[in-house]
């Protein structure tokens, strides 16, 4: 902030030789004012009485405003105010003290005094102003251009306050300060350029509205207890400031609007209560925070907290904290990183299921998830990044199913985006298909072992199925077979033997490959692979419990296919939502 002050002696006798008002004009002088005279150059008179601020019109401490003006302005030759300025307390002040247009080139102190009219500074070029303690009625100050700053510590203004388009090389303080304006905002400062907006441990009834400001340096209602009957409690959209906006332990009813506004320090709302229950709490959309936002130590917002948008540092948070479901609004919301607070998928994706997409007219923020697994990645934590997008991608698939108007359609959706689910968790665990490839092995070792325990499995060979070997196999050795290609028509079976076990142990077989469960389990479900068992063996249907076996055979051979495509569909992306 840059202001030029041309407030030298120069200007300031100048002021005195044209001044309009002589001290003859106020005479006969008041009995406090005739104090005030005697006292004017000892630059140590700084009250009336006890210095306490009157409750009444006491004759030994009203002064009129008119006099008080002349004085500010440089009184006449022998009636001048010290250096340090006009400096009175405990003063009962008539009429209205107008300043408007004026140039006041040393401090004005009224504390602790009782205003019967509002004092008007619109337009004026002062020093500092100081009221703390004192009673008014209002203050009128727009466009005023101050040196320092203004100060309204402990006063008690049942009227607004307006500084809107004013510029103040110091603060604007109002701590400790009560504020009433039924009738519109208790404090209109938009567009003001300030040092520090301090407002900690005020109570203000009609609202503020910092709309627009520059600071060089902090919005601090820290304590405060600020409330608007309609409209926003804190209207301070579009700001700029160099430092933070505390609110830290603040209780304020209707809205808290920071909308748009450049922030270069934090947002701190711990232990704050911001309470608007059927419309914005907090509203920091296309904010930018460069620094913290503190949401911590019991604070509650008892409205929406709006985001969208907005840019932040770091979020600072706790999960009592966290608005209520259905008040949170987090989308385009871009953030760094979580400090102290919950930093896991089960815990944000909480906080992520309390947005209402469908409550402002959508269907689903895809956004939000992407910037959470974005920032659990650069934090390190790469597993809850995959949950957090694993369960965007269930969310987005379903709103996308529920777009779908025929009935057909949604039906293939939803049987394609459970199978995607299943098996690769939507593309974002690819892995997974290896999973379900490596349990459809084990399950068909163990098919195919119970075949050969049952002798369901012959040889995938014509020529040896039509073998007088393996057809005798077939008969017990107590029975007789005619057979056209040799004489030996006895059986070879064994007593309880299965036709492959007699088989196995004939010599005509011993250069023919042995069956492997394992191996033929491996064989079937990975079409890329030749382990040389699907080409020897197959499950007989013909034989008890190879009906089972020569079933799951093929179902495994098309699981195999669809999963390996699966797999590789999974590891270049197609699969993922875009």
């Amino acid at each position: 902030m840059t202001t030029e002050w041309s407030l030298g002696d120069e200007a300031e006798q100048a002021q005195w030789a044209n001044a309009t008002m002589h001290l003859r004009d106020f005479q006969p002088l008041l009995p406090a004012e005739a104090e005030v005279v005697a006292r004017l150059l000892s630059g140590d008179f700084d009250r009336l009485g006890d210095g306490s601020r009157p409750e009444h019109a006491d004759p030994t401490r009203v002064i009129r405003a008119p006099f008080l003006r002349f004085l500010m302005l440089g009184g006449e030759p022998g009636c001048r105010p010290h250096e340090k300025g006009v400096r009175i307390s405990g003063a009962w002040i008539t009429d209205v003290l107008d300043l408007e247009a004026c140039r006041v080139f040393r401090d004005i102190g009224l504390n602790d005094c009782h205003f019967e009219l509002a004092p008007i500074l619109r337009a004026a070029i002062i020093n500092r102003l100081f009221l703390d303690g004192s009673r008014l009625p209002g203050l009128q100050a727009e466009r005023l251009e101050a040196r320092g700053g203004i100060y309204l510590r402990g006063a008690e203004i049942n009227g607004a306050v307006n500084v809107a388009q004013s510029r103040f090389g110091g603060n604007l303080e109002c701590d400790g300060a009560t504020l009433r304006s039924p009738g519109g905002y208790a404090l209109l400062a938009s567009s003001l350029e300030v040092r520090n907006v301090l407002l900690r441990g005020a109570t203000i009834r009609g609202g503020v509205n910092l709309s627009s400001a520059l600071l060089s340096a902090d919005f601090d209602c820290a304590g405060a207890s600020i409330a608007s009957a309609e409209g926003s409690a804190i209207d301070a959209s579009a700001i700029e400031t160099n430092g933070s906006v505390v609110l830290r332990s603040a209780r304020i009813e209707g809205e808290m609007r920071l909308t748009a506004s450049a922030i270069d320090g934090d947002v701190d709302c711990s232990g704050a209560s911001l309470r608007n229950p059927d419309g914005m709490g907090l509203e920091l959309s296309r904010a930018t925070v460069k620094g913290a936002f503190f949401l911590r130590r019991e604070a509650g917002i008892f409205g929406v907290l709006a985001l969208t948008g907005a840019s932040i540092g770091t979020i600072h948070d706790d999960v009592p904290s966290w608005p209520e479901s259905g008040n949170l609004l987090l989308n385009r919301c871009r953030y760094g990183a979580f400090i102290d607070g919950p930093v896991d998928a089960k815990s944000r994706l909480d906080w992520l299921a309390r947005q209402a997409p469908e409550r402002w007219g959508e269907d689903f923020w895809p956004q939000p998830y992407e910037q959470l697994a974005s920032v659990f990645r650069e934090m390190g934590h790469g597993e809850d990044a995959r949950a957090v997008l694993v369960v965007k991608e269930r969310l987005q698939r379903r709103a996308r199913r529920q777009r779908a108007h025929n009935r057909a359609l949604r039906a293939l959706l939803g049987a394609t985006d459970g199978i995607l689910g299943i098996t690769l968790a939507y593309g974002r665990q690819p892995l997974l298909a290896f999973v379900w490839l490596l349990l459809f092995w084990a399950l068909g070792v163990a098919v195919f072992t119970y075949a050969e325990h049952r002798g369901a499995i012959m040889p995938n060979s014509a020529v040896v199925l039509r073998s007088p070997e393996w057809t005798l196999c077939g008969v017990p050795r107590t029975e007789q077979r005619s057979l056209l290609a040799t004489q030996q028509t006895q059986g070879l079976a064994e007593p309880g033997q299965s036709q492959l076990g007699c088989f196995r142990q004939r010599w005509e077989a011993s250069s023919y490959p042995d069956f492997n469960p394992s191996m033929y389990s491996l064989d079937t479900l990975l079409p890329v692979l030749d382990m040389g068992q699907k080409a020897f063996w197959r499950p007989n249907p013909l034989v008890p419990g190879g009906l089972v076996a020569i079933n799951y055979f093929y179902f495994q051979s098309i699981i195999g296919w669809a999963l390996s495509l699966l797999a590789v569909a999974g590891f270049s992306g197609l699969v993922k939502s875009p």
